[in-house]
């Protein structure tokens, strides 16, 4: 919107409500967008804090008193300064398999041509079925993860067919 329709809607008063919203719904937007990031952040931060000196009060009281103190989890402090919270959310998320990758592609290849499907029966007009294209991205993406998991599994059986060889030589 150019400044000359803002400075119009502004000085016609309460008039034009409807431009007057026009112009603050994206601006509300955008602050609470940022703003919600903002907050996100903070309250991770507090946590881990909180984490940290809650950890830090326990070993304090336990060498007051002389009892050993167990060894820190491997992740406590995670790598590049992550908090145990941070680094235990990335141990949990293992490498997929193959049985995983197949599901996958398979189900993004499905849903691709689903939506390509629905979006050519939509368009009645013989002409008009350029929307249809679109469907084949998400099926692009699942033909990805197909050919990644034929490579892979075919990979593996050349190593493993490798290994069982060198073990009978």
């Amino acid at each position: 919107m150019d400044p000359d329709t803002v400075n119009k809607v502004v000085t016609e008063g309460p008039d034009n409500a409807v431009a007057l919203l026009g112009i603050m719904v994206p601006i509300v937007a955008i602050v609470m967008g940022l703003g919600l990031g903002m907050l996100k952040v903070w309250l991770d931060f507090r946590k881990n804090r909180a984490i940290l000196q809650a950890h830090h009060a326990e070993r304090m009281a336990a060498i007051e008193k002389g009892i050993e103190l167990p060894p820190l989890p491997p992740g406590f402090y995670g790598s590049n300064g992550e908090s145990a919270a941070e680094g235990s959310a990335d141990q949990s998320r293992k490498p997929q398999t193959g049985a995983a990758y197949l599901r996958s592609g398979l189900t993004w290849l499905l849903i691709g041509l689903a939506i390509s499907i629905a979006l050519f029966a939509e368009n009645d007009n013989s002409h008009v079925h350029n929307a249809a294209w679109w469907g084949l991205v998400p099926a692009a993406f699942g033909l990805a993860r197909l050919l990644f998991w034929y490579i892979s599994s075919r990979d593996a059986a050349r190593a493993e067919a490798r290994s069982d060889q060198s073990k009978l030589n």
